[in-house]
């Protein structure tokens, strides 16, 4: 067990507000990950992994079809920046320099101090505890600089593996959500994990 620890490679000051924070995203580190706002340079990385279709089975977005689909969605990750709503990290491996992934928030509830958080990860890398280490990052943020009160997530029932994910640094299953989510064209049940400010925040 070990306490969630930030991991900031340069001290700034605190943002006034969450949508402050989400239009800068500080670059972070963690033992094997650099955690930075996207570029378009990062296309080519991105859609080696958005193209694959395991990866694209668990999530909202569907598998990128050519470099285009790519870049349009780095643009729309550029746009959320700049208007100060949710957006993600991009993942880089430091071993390659390369990006593998994506971690960050899908939404944000102003009135109750609450954030959604996702993730994707390059299907090479599954299984190496690299999404718990950057989701360990990412929510020492959440309730060191950015003071949020409340963090939660969802999968589809058939992705036991992303719950793990998160019961791994601290959240709490909170119970099944039916016909929550449109999923590749079908209405599915999800799980929902949060934790809120006042949990024990350990990483196991």
């Amino acid at each position: 067990m070990k306490k969630l620890k930030i991991h900031l490679q340069e001290k700034l000051p605190a943002p006034d507000t969450p949508r402050d924070y989400f239009s800068t995203l500080p670059r972070l580190e963690t033992k094997r990950l650099v955690l930075r706002m996207a570029s378009m340079r990062d296309a080519e990385d991105m859609f080696a992994y958005s193209s694959d279709e395991e990866v694209a089975r668990h999530v909202l977005w569907d598998a990128h079809r050519s470099l285009a689909d790519t870049k349009g969605y780095l643009r729309y990750m550029l746009r959320q920046y700049r208007e100060g709503e949710p957006s993600s990290y991009v993942m880089v491996l430091k071993e390659t320099g390369r990006v593998i992934g994506t971690i960050g928030f899908m939404g944000y509830d102003e009135e109750n101090s609450s954030v959604e958080i996702g993730y994707s990860l390059s299907r090479a890398l599954w299984g190496q505890g690299l999404a718990t280490e950057a989701l360990e990052a990412l929510l020492s943020l959440c309730f060191g600089r950015i003071r949020l009160h409340r963090v939660e997530g969802f999968h589809t029932l058939d992705n036991p593996a992303s719950g793990r994910v998160m019961e791994k640094c601290g959240m709490t299953c909170e119970g099944v959500l039916r016909g929550k989510v449109r999923h590749k064209g079908r209405y599915v049940d999800v799980k929902l994990w949060a934790i809120i400010a006042e949990d024990d925040h350990t990483c196991r």
